[in-house]
């Protein structure tokens, strides 16, 4: 049975099934389904009220889903979502920047940028956004997502149509394409990211050796990189550490003596973001530099003292 035949019969179903499924996490892409049934909606097949209720309510219920995890869970969910990504370097920056710019009304477009919209839900639930709030930002970027891609689906009705015919006459041929497509991509993002972990290897000082140079007096800078969600996530600091973030630290690098040690933590994996600020550090002539092997966590997860945000200077420098 072709594709298409199989919409015609079970749209309402795949489509519920495969927005559900993608927005819960699970490697089933829902654009193709939604193309398809935008064109389906142009041959008079389907419905383009029960099809955009349908796929509202199956994203919103995983948004949800992923929304309470967040809360539960903290910081910790966004780190094991960045652990599991592709871009782990980049995903959950890239998506707290434009969530502590926009707000709620970032869950608008979120489902249209790539990482985003796996990142928005949880961390929108780790922020502690009112439900209410949630739901209609959330509920209406959903609607906006699905119903553009039907609305793409509708227009170009005969190309889509067309593509399903090759798609049925290629049969067994397409699923070897697109295991080969997605391998090649998956590789490509392997290799771009063992480039970025060689560029940013730098060796990293213990917990244990910060806090005996903490413990003896050694006059050593400690700076928490975290971004802004991330700290107000876990409002604590190693005891006279600053909090600047990266941005903050590029542009007052010439504020920091030379002569002292500078240890940088942070709390996303391989320490990537310090790391990242070592070497961006190390660039401006700044070479007593190291980031701190298992950041925030490494140190924390010893019971090593920590500082409430309550009784932290917070945002300055000592330098």
């Amino acid at each position: 049975m072709a594709a298409m035949d199989i919409l015609v019969r079970y749209g309402y179903v795949v489509v519920f099934g495969t927005v559900f499924a993608e927005q819960i996490g699970l490697p089933i892409p829902a654009i193709p389904v939604l193309l398809a049934a935008g064109a389906l909606i142009g041959g008079g097949h389907l419905s383009v009220v029960v099809l955009l209720a349908l796929a509202g309510v199956a994203s919103l219920i995983a948004d949800a889903v992923w929304y309470w995890i967040g809360r539960a869970g903290g910081a910790k969910v966004l780190g094991f979502l960045c652990r599991i990504s592709l871009e782990r370097d980049t995903c959950v920056k890239k998506t707290e920047g434009v969530f502590a710019r926009h707000g709620a009304r970032s869950l608008m477009f979120a489902k249209f940028i790539p990482g985003f919209s796996t990142i928005a839900p949880p961390l929108a639930g780790v922020v502690r956004m009112p439900f209410s709030h949630f739901l209609l930002f959330s509920g209406l970027g959903g609607l906006f997502w699905a119903a553009a891609f039907m609305a793409i689906g509708w227009l170009f009705t005969n190309q889509i149509e067309l593509v399903g015919g090759y798609i049925a006459h290629l049969g067994s041929w397409i699923v070897a394409l697109i295991v080969v497509a997605l391998g090649l991509y998956i590789g490509a993002k392997y290799i771009s990211r063992q480039r970025f972990l060689r560029k940013i290897r730098i060796a990293r000082i213990t917990p244990e050796e910060l806090k005996r140079m903490l413990d003896g007096g050694v006059d050593t800078i400690v700076v928490d990189v975290r971004d802004r969600i991330d700290f107000d996530a876990e409002p604590a600091i190693i005891p006279g550490a600053l909090h600047l973030t990266t941005e903050e630290l590029e542009a007052r690098h010439k504020e920091i003596p030379r002569e002292r040690e500078i240890v940088l933590y942070c709390t996303c994996p391989s320490e990537e973001t310090s790391a990242r600020a070592a070497l961006l550090l190390r660039q401006r002539g700044i070479e007593r530099i190291r980031p701190l092997a298992g950041g925030y966590h490494g140190w924390r997860d010893r019971g090593y003292p920590m500082v409430e945000l309550a009784t932290a200077s917070h945002g300055g420098t000592n330098a």
